[in-house]
């Protein structure tokens, strides 16, 4: 099932369409939507995952996406529907 992820990127907000069967992270997504190349960084987070916290994780993930100019990055909320509603 799609997710749209919600985010801001140099100071711009924008949508993008998401899915985890194609990345494992919304991170991973808008890097690609925005044409970033983050493979050292996935390094590095697979790295810190291995020998660390997940809130250690977590902050190196939310302070290198800060350096490369994004600001918040969300997924937006699920609308509820009705049972038989499209």
């Amino acid at each position: 099932m799609a997710r749209t992820i919600l985010y801001v990127y140099k100071t711009e907000e924008k949508t993008l369409t998401f899915s985890y069967e194609k990345h494992r992270t919304i991170q991973e997504a808008v890097a690609e939507a925005e044409g970033l190349d983050i493979s050292d960084f996935l390094k590095m987070e697979q790295q810190i995952e291995a020998v660390s916290t997940t809130k250690a994780v977590r902050d190196y993930r939310d302070n290198y996406f800060k350096k490369l100019g994004f600001g918040k990055i969300t997924l937006a909320k699920k609308e509820n529907r009705g049972v038989g509603e499209k």
